[in-house]
């Protein structure tokens, strides 16, 4: 009882002295208090832990005890009810909602739970990504001269060019923006190309992440529907007649989700029906780095065709090499030029330099075609191994098309089944996959899935993906 009353009086005493050290300071030693107090080294110890307990004191072994940082107390939680009131209370005057629905694009953001077969993955899976290649191509550009300096506001000159060139057609360096990412991108030109409550025409079905930029935008997504060939050009010009929109989003080659590539004489119909409708094409050429091994010649970028200014062009370097790799390029021909520019330097000002340094790089390294063969190869045997495993196990799921390019593959569900249901049973039997409806801008003719084929480690876990995927199938409801 004696030892631990001298500890609280010693406590006492050292809480009074505090402020003589200031915060951080070095408390005097163990061994300097004892001769000083006239107590033991455990009435020393003891009174040192009801400080720190207090959170008064720091003590670190070997080397003593400090004064604390001086803590901020935690502010009021507060009340903030009244931003219900703010965000809505003029939202009935809106023609879209404010409100931004980014689930869609979640799902193949979000990393699943440990265990779980990403089969909604849309990003390269570590092993296929350009990671040696990458590294080296930072530390080279971090001593490039000026690196760290501020770069042009429409990207480096050199890189304009890069992506000029492999656009092709009357493009020019004069002509392209350098961006971060393909989803920046595709906001800025959304942006810049039609107002809020304006109708704009989508492929159906489409990526999610484009719906969810138009609709952040206020603008009103019309579903045209696609088929094998791409867009159907007799509906687009149903749809540009109906609702009079002067903006068309599209991916004319391995079309997220689908897997469609434009027919060749589909392309110039699209062209002349969009220059007639007085209306852009937004081109969103999003993976045509991703191309497999057995496709073949692909057909040129819209924008490699178009004279007149009618194609707005997005292309991006990041699913080819990492989702941390976010540059990508706007070209645009004309007036609409000035537009999109003021649009990005307002946004975001400019793309990081030593990223784009980094970028000139890589792309300028031997290792960078390597990779894309590397690549290339891989995703035709990934894709190949995930059609076999499909067919084998789950014959039910229809693949109505088997893509060349891109990374993943659109089965349709047969009727009756619940999308919904079965992706909730897929991530219980430890496979994430991705519904088909957000893909969709109105109603689907059908239930849906995406599975990708790019994100898992090999051939083997695709092979078990689809093993658990079809034990989820098995446990529906008849």
């Amino acid at each position: 009882m004696h030892e631990r009353s001298s500890a609280g009086d010693l406590a006492e005493q050292l809480r009074r002295e505090l402020d003589r050290y200031s915060p951080g300071g070095k408390l005097p030693s163990s061994r300097a208090l004892v001769e000083r107090f006239k107590v033991s080294p455990v009435t020393v110890s003891r009174a040192l832990a009801v400080l720190a307990a207090e959170g008064l004191v720091v003590t670190r072994p070997g080397s003593g005890a400090f004064r604390a940082q001086h803590r901020v107390p935690a502010a009021p939680t507060g009340d903030t009810s009244w931003q219900e009131v703010a965000l809505s209370a003029d939202g009935a005057a809106d023609l879209v909602p404010r409100s931004v629905d980014a689930s869609g694009v979640l799902v193949s953001l979000a990393a699943p739970p440990p265990g779980v077969i990403e089969f909604n993955g849309g990003y390269l899976h570590p092993s296929l990504q350009p990671e040696r290649a990458m590294a080296a191509a930072l530390s080279r550009a971090g001593r490039r001269p000026g690196a760290w300096g501020r770069p042009p506001m429409e990207g480096l000159a050199e890189l304009r060019e890069w992506f000029a060139r492999s656009i092709g057609g009357p493009v020019t360096a004069a002509g392209v923006l350098v961006t971060a990412g393909g989803q920046s991108a595709l906001t800025t030109a959304l942006r810049a190309l039609a107002p809020p409550g304006a109708p704009v025409l989508v492929e159906s079905p489409t990526y999610p992440g484009m719906l969810a930029i138009a609709r952040a935008a206020g603008l009103r997504p019309v579903p045209v529907p696609v088929d094998a060939d791409g867009v159907r050009p007799a509906l687009l010009a149903d749809a540009f007649r109906a609702t009079g929109a002067r903006v068309f989003v599209c991916q004319p080659l391995f079309q997220n989700p689908t897997g469609a590539v434009l027919a060749p004489e589909r392309r110039g119909e699209v062209l002349r029906i969009a220059r007639e409708a007085g209306a852009f094409v937004v081109e969103d050429d999003f993976v045509r780095r991703l191309v497999h091994e057995d496709a073949g010649p692909l057909p040129r970028p819209l924008a490699a065709d178009d004279p007149d200014g009618v194609v707005v062009h997005v292309c991006s370097l990041t699913k080819a090499t990492s989702p941390s790799f976010r540059v990508s390029a706007l070209a645009a021909h004309g007036p609409v030029l000035e537009r999109l520019r003021a649009i990005q330097v307002v946004d975001t000002f400019f793309v990081s330099r030593p990223l784009q340094e980094a970028t000139l790089e890589l792309v300028g390294s031997p290792a960078w075609p390597r990779h894309l063969r590397a690549v290339s190869a891989a995703l035709r045997a990934r894709r190949d191994a995930m059609t076999a495993a499909l067919r084998l196990r789950l014959p039910r799921l229809a693949l109505p098309h088997i893509p060349s390019g891109g990374y993943h593959l659109w089965l349709r569900l047969p009727e009756g089944t619940a999308e919904t249901a079965l992706t909730a049973a897929a991530l219980r039997a430890g496979v994430a996959v991705t519904p088909g409806r957000p893909y969709f801008a109105a109603e689907p003719t059908a239930g849906h899935l995406r599975v990708s084929f790019a994100a898992v480690a090999g051939a083997g876990e695709i092979a078990e993906g689809v093993r658990r995927l079809r034990t989820a199938c098995d446990d529906l409801p008849a």
